[in-house]
């Protein structure tokens, strides 16, 4: 041996965990509509979550059941999955079957998963005007992206996931919901509230990930009024958050929070 080497300890073996992520199919009236790569928690908030901010149906009561089923997922080359099918009212279920073979038989572009960019409607709703959501201060912001790590239980545990909190308008966070997935992570978040017949609560979303467009989208067809994020947001979704009349936080580390929009 070199006088300049020495032996290095092997390192020991320790057992860890990691986070979950299997295919959950969305199934509506006997339709498969979807599958989403998420965390298998939450999956009834998540899918009545994802039906009300994708547009699918247009209140809570247009949902009038949710079953979840565990899948054998070999085939697809993975241990587990699972199905989650939804009784949707018919005039709600004719609208989705409409929108499919709209979509059906276009050249595809590829672009976020749309078939073609005739097909692309980014144009949010705008959310009702609360004088309450343009005073906030950011130390509310603060306060309530202060208040998500100790609740960031499965994130502790494993890492990699996202979380979406619901905030009241003095930053107290009464709700987090987490996910590998921002987007399922928020679509949990929105399934919980409607779920409790809490749609309509005064507050406001905060989210670990950074801003994209389809969370601002997801929140305006809900008329949430305003998001903040801990990572910064992107050019279209502060174009999106001006469209819909969102107030749009950003960057939200402590000391600060950077105000994008509204």
């Amino acid at each position: 041996m070199d006088a300049g080497a020495s032996p290095l300890p092997a390192p020991a073996w320790q057992d860890d965990a990691v986070a979950a992520e299997v295919p959950v199919a969305l199934v509506f009236n006997g339709l498969s509509h979807a599958v989403m790569m998420a965390t298998p928690s939450d999956l009834e908030e998540f899918a009545l979550g994802f039906a009300l901010s994708e547009g699918l149906i247009d209140t809570p009561a247009d949902c009038r059941g949710i079953e979840v089923f565990s899948r054998d997922g070999a085939e697809a080359g993975v241990g587990a999955a699972c199905e989650v099918h939804l009784d949707i009212a018919p005039r709600c279920f004719a609208r989705l079957k409409e929108r499919r073979r709209a979509l059906a038989g276009r050249t595809g572009c590829g672009l976020c998963g749309i078939d073609s960019l005739q097909a692309l409607d980014l144009v949010p709703e705008r959310v009702a005007q609360r004088p309450w959501v343009a005073a906030l201060p950011a130390a509310a912001v603060l306060r309530a992206v202060a208040a998500m790590p100790p609740l960031q239980v499965l994130n502790a545990a494993a890492g990699a996931l996202h979380a979406a909190a619901w905030a009241t308008p003095d930053g107290e966070l009464t709700d987090l919901l987490e996910d590998v997935g921002r987007h399922n992570a928020l679509d949990k978040l929105i399934g919980r509230l409607a779920a409790q017949g809490r749609s309509g609560e005064e507050g406001f979303v905060v989210m670990s990930s950074r801003a994209s467009y389809e969370l601002v989208r997801k929140c305006a067809r809900r008329d949430i009024p305003l998001l903040a994020t801990v990572s910064a947001p992107t050019s279209l979704a502060v174009d999106l958050a001006g469209q819909a009349g969102m107030v749009l936080w950003g960057l939200c580390r402590p000391p600060r929070a950077v105000r994008y929009a509204g």
